[in-house]
Formats: structure tokens, C-alpha cells, sequence
């Protein structure tokens, strides 16, 4: 008896590919966890060589912390750091985990535009036509930005401590603060793959990522205390996701207290993701 084994020849990169198969699709309730953590390693390995062999995608990493961290110190840590009592010193052990707790935010807008770029080039549809779990294929590229993320976080905090950062808790205190910041960060990034499945340019998911990141970051506590800010502003601030991730941060890293900020930071992150993610996933599925 002969058995005949048929193989999946993926679709050249240029070209849209053929839809989903119907197998495919409905095949993929019945992968297990074990064979979707392979999918996902697999996948995220593809998007780390394509990093390696475009090592400027990393610009954006490696410069941000640097460029932000020197700019606001050197602009606006003599009067912001006057207004908290105290100097530029100050000021940096303020900034520093506000800036980690904004790392995310930005580095979640490379995720939607990379999706919708791999869309446009016909990428996403060879993966469509594979017996893979299509959660795995959105998962793989959160679990590479995350990397990016950390590697983005290590620089902002050696730049911290080289102009005269001071860690007032522990180190545990830190690593809590740098998970807290990634659980967060990965909840965002499913805002913008659902973004990047539903516009239809990297640029369009670039400039709306730039109209919803502006007001989040600059009406938050990440920069400044929002005490000065006018009334209005201050009860934006209050419900700010990145105002309770910013002051989670700077308690686990400063001291104060934590418990409040970190327990609303865990809700915004579980609601954004139970909200957004499925979502993402669907679009995924059904996008032409």
C-alpha cells in the first residue's frame, strides 16, 4: 500500500497568494498548545532574521532612548526638576521610569505598520494558506517587539544611570517595574496589529498611531507632575493608562506606594487584550 504525501508549497513573495483554505482554517481549532509554541518560535525566528539582514530596522531602538532622555533632561529637567523640589538630578530619577513606561507605546507602533507592510508584500497570505494557528503568526511578531522593547529599556536605564539615575528600592523592585512595563506594552500592540489589518498603508497606521500616542504620552505623568496641569487635564491624567503605568513604575523603582497604580495598570492591559486581541485575530482570518 502507497501512501501519497502531499506538501504545501508556499506562494512567491510578490504575489497575493491564494485565499485561505477552508481545512486550513478549520483545522486550526485542533492544534495543540505544543505544536503552536513550534509555530510561534518558528515565525518569531523569520522576523528575527529579517532583523539581521536589515540591522537599520534597530535605529529606532537603539537612538530613541538616548535622543529622549537627553533632550528632556537637558530642556526641561532645570524647571520640571524646580517644580518637584529639587534639581536635574532630580528630574532624572522622575523622567526615567516615565520614559519606560512610554518605550512601549512607540515601539507598539512598528508592530501594526510591520503587519500591514507584510500584508501589502504578499507575506501574510502564504501564512493563511498554512495549517498553522493564525493567532501564532500576530503572537510571533509581539514576542519579537518585546525583545526589541527590552533591548530599548537596557539602554534607556544604562543612560539613566550614567547621568546620575539612583535606584531607591531593589533590584527586584526594577525587574518588577521592567515586567510591568513589557505586560503593559504588549497589550498596546494589539491596538496597533488591529490597526495595521485595517488601514490600508504603513503610513496611514503610522499617522494614526502618532494621533492617539501624542495626547497619551504629553497628558500623562510621564514627563511632569500633573498637580500643575489645569483641572480639566488633570482628570484625563486620572484615567490615563499611561499615567498609572508611569507612577507603577517610578513607585517599584523610587519608592511610595504601588499598589493602586500597579492594579489598574494589570486591568488596563487584561481588558485592552481580551478586547483587542480576538479582534486582531478575526480581522487576521477574514482580511483580503
Amino acid at each position: 500500500m502507497s501512501t501519497t504525501t502531499t506538501t504545501l508549497t508556499p506562494a512567491p513573495a510578490g504575489s497575493t497568494g491564494p485565499a485561505p483554505s477552508k481545512a486550513a482554517v478549520a483545522g486550526e481549532g485542533r492544534i495543540g498548545l505544543r505544536a503552536n509554541l513550534r509555530h510561534v518560535g518558528a515565525l518569531a525566528r523569520r522576523n528575527l532574521l529579517q532583523i539581521k539582514k536589515d540591522p537599520e530596522s534597530m535605529f529606532d531602538v537603539l537612538l530613541m532612548p538616548v535622543i529622549f532622555t537627553l533632550l528632556f533632561v537637558y530642556v526641561f529637567g532645570g524647571s520640571v526638576g524646580s517644580s518637584l523640589g529639587g534639581d536635574r538630578h532630580d528630574y532624572v530619577n522622575y523622567l526615567i521610569p516615565g520614559l519606560m513606561a512610554m518605550m512601549g507605546m512607540n515601539i507598539a507602533m512598528a508592530v501594526g505598520t510591520g503587519v500591514n507592510d507584510d500584508f501589502r508584500k504578499g507575506v501574510m497570505d502564504r501564512f493563511r494558506t498554512m495549517p498553522i494557528a493564525r493567532s501564532s503568526v500576530l503572537i510571533a511578531k509581539i514576542v519579537v517587539e518585546l525583545g526589541r522593547m527590552m533591548v530599548a529599556t537596557l539602554i534607556l536605564l544604562v543612560m539613566g544611570f550614567a547621568l546620575g539615575m539612583t535606584l531607591e528600592t531593589s533590584m527586584l523592585g526594577l525587574l518588577a517595574a521592567v515586567a510591568l512595563s513589557a505586560v503593559f506594552g504588549a497589550a498596546i500592540m494589539w491596538i496597533f496589529i488591529l490597526l495595521g489589518l485595517s488601514m490600508k498603508t504603513a503610513q496611514a497606521v503610522q499617522g494614526m498611531g502618532m494621533l492617539v500616542l501624542m495626547p497619551l504620552q504629553f497628558g500623562s505623568s510621564i514627563f511632569a507632575p500633573t498637580q500643575t496641569m489645569p483641572g480639566w487635564l488633570q482628570a484625563f491624567t486620572d484615567y490615563n493608562p499611561l499615567s498609572n503605568l508611569a507612577d507603577a513604575v517610578r513607585g517599584l523603582m523610587m519608592g511610595g506606594p504601588v499598589a493602586s497604580s500597579v492594579w489598574w495598570t494589570l486591568a488596563w492591559a487584561a481588558g485592552i487584550t481580551l478586547v483587542t486581541a480576538p479582534l486582531a485575530v478575526s480581522k487576521f482570518r477574514k482580511k483580503t
